[in-house]
């Protein structure tokens, strides 16, 4: 029988286009210690897959269709909170990288370095250690001990995102209009924006707001 250490790490891909299925294969299928244990094309095939295969490493894209890879991260680690989950996107936000490590994820891969990086992150991964590129380290410590924005700053960002005026902002969260003005202020100061368009662009480019 051979023995455990001997045995390849098993690997889940999940991502929604399957040409990137299909190189990310052929790219691992160069190292022997990695055998792809199967495919997933949305986050929803993500838990059934992980269910039916206990693969040891999953690599999970966030942007996918019916359920999203921060979403089916949280489920499998519901089913297995050992599960060993290596996230691959193209999004470096510094919010989108701390929800990914928040719902469980091992480590955080950028999909233009995986050609580079990719089986030595998932050796990392298995073997029980974070895999933290510099790249997304650094994005990270850009924004470190910045203010976070309050549940309350959150939805009026959003609301002010999707084009709404403060008077509107208040109709919709039922709060006084200077109530808004007072969040806004808070929002850009917090975000170091100049004004609102500012701050839904920073916003989408840390991954504090989504399209």
């Amino acid at each position: 029988m051979t023995p455990a250490a001997a045995r390849p790490i098993r690997v889940l891909i999940a991502d929604d286009h399957s040409l990137l299925r299909e190189g990310i294969a052929a790219l691992l299928a160069g190292d022997s210690g990695i055998e792809i244990a199967g495919q997933a094309a949305n986050g929803e095939e993500a838990v059934q897959q992980f269910i039916g295969l206990r693969p040891d490493v999953t690599l999970m894209d966030l942007q996918m269709p019916m359920l999203g890879g921060h979403d089916a991260m949280l489920a499998i680690r519901a089913l297995d909170r050992h599960a060993r989950v290596l996230v691959l996107t193209t999004y470096k936000g510094d919010a989108r990288i701390a929800r990914a490590l928040g719902a469980g994820a091992a480590g955080y891969l950028l999909k233009g370095a995986i050609r580079l990086n990719l089986a030595d992150a998932i050796h990392r991964v298995h073997a029980g250690h974070r895999s933290i590129p510099a790249e997304v380290a650094a994005e990270m410590a850009s924004y470190f001990g910045s203010d976070n924005l309050s549940g309350r700053e959150l939805e009026v960002l959003r609301l002010v995102a999707d084009g709404n005026s403060n008077r509107e902002v208040g109709v919709r969260l039922a709060i006084k209009e200077e109530t808004v003005k007072a969040h806004v202020s808070a929002v850009l100061s917090k975000l170091g924006a100049k004004d609102r368009t500012h701050a839904t662009t920073i916003a989408l480019r840390r991954g504090i707001l989504s399209l």
